[in-house]
């Protein structure tokens, strides 16, 4: 409670005090998938400790320990291995392939500390520029991607950052959006390492996806898409739907519903019996997790959306005919972007 952590940020222990409260909720959410009844009490402690030996003379001689030294001391006071373990990983990864922590109680700390350091610096304004970045956030929050992914953690981005605000009280202002821009930054830039192309990554990430562990299965997904010979007209198809919808919601938002007794042109007629016999099983594809299943189905609709576009005109004169189509498009665009934004694949 005596070392002063930022000056508009506080002590330690205040810190300690945020790193609990974010820990809490965290633990509380997996627990509940996981059906780990101890979870809460073994991450509540372990984050109530984990800055402990910061203040210890080994740790002030050898900073490298910190951490390290906090597990052997919990050892050593009869803490068990599961918080002991828990307090030492807390930092992990603390650089690029580095192991991640051991057990579900030292995830949940070691995301609670690097949220509460990215959530606290983004609140306060100090983020990184350039080459400068004192605090580490870039590594915090590849560490914050690396544990939602490799560990399938059920939880939601948005949900994450703004659930850890709350504990700043009136400290900081709540920069929940431009982190999770950030945030994506490092995932896009994590992802072109691995090899995925831009368009690919581009295609996933402008959909924000709230499941980080559930993105990679998307981009499986795109590929396999991209590969089939419908792909690219599909995709050209897409971007001119969302183009048309744009330009249509500046008078107001489309809704999605179809009236099937306005659809005059053989052609629309066409389109919305595929959209009725195909979105159900592509759907129920995306809802089961197969998302290549799911993009593979929505292929067939190349033939009708092509008639479609060759010949209805979808900004009719007559108003209940246009907002018809503009529905049935919606109805589309709505169907094909569940994945990811398909127009980004077009050329």
């Amino acid at each position: 409670g005596k070392v002063v952590y930022h000056n508009k940020l506080g002590t330690q222990g205040e810190r300690v005090e945020r790193v609990r409260a974010i820990s809490k909720e965290l633990a509380k959410a997996i627990a509940q998938q996981l059906g780990d009844a101890q979870l809460v009490a073994d991450a509540d402690q372990a984050a109530l400790l984990a800055k402990t030996d910061l203040v210890t003379d080994m740790v002030g001689e050898f900073p490298e320990l910190q951490g390290i030294m906090g597990g052997y001391y919990a050892l050593n006071d009869g803490l068990g291995e599961t918080v002991a373990n828990a307090i030492e990983d807390h930092y992990k990864p603390r650089f690029a392939g580095d192991t991640l922590p051991r057990n579900t109680a030292g995830v949940v700390v070691a995301l609670a500390d690097k949220l509460e350091t990215l959530v606290g610096m983004f609140g306060i304004g100090n983020l990184p520029t350039g080459d400068r970045d004192p605090f580490a956030l870039r590594r915090h929050a590849l560490g914050v991607i690396r544990m939602l992914v490799e560990k399938d953690l059920p939880l939601d981005l948005n949900a994450l950052l703004a659930g850890a605000v709350p504990a700043f009280g009136d400290k900081i202002t709540d920069a929940s959006a431009q982190l999770a821009d950030f945030i994506y930054d490092r995932l896009a830039g994590s992802l072109r390492e691995q090899g995925y192309s831009a368009q690919e990554v581009d295609a996933v990430l402008a959909l924000r996806p709230q499941r980080l562990a559930l993105v990679e299965k998307q981009l499986a997904a795109v590929r396999a898409f991209a590969a089939l010979p419908e792909s690219p007209a599909l995709a050209a198809a897409n971007k001119r739907v969302g183009n048309i919808l744009k330009k249509a919601e500046v008078e107001g938002p489309v809704d999605a519903h179809v009236n099937p007794q306005l659809l005059q042109e053989k052609a629309e007629q066409d389109l919305f019996a595929a959209l009725q016999r195909f979105v159900p099983e592509a759907n129920a594809q995306f809802d089961a997790g197969d998302y290549t299943a799911s993009l593979q189905t929505l292929a067939v609709l190349r033939a009708p959306v092509d008639a479609f576009f060759d010949d209805v005109m979808v900004n009719a004169e007559q108003l209940d005919l246009r907002l018809n189509r503009q529905g049935l498009l919606k109805t589309l665009h709505e169907a094909m972007n569940r994945v990811a934004d398909l127009s980004r694949l077009a050329a």
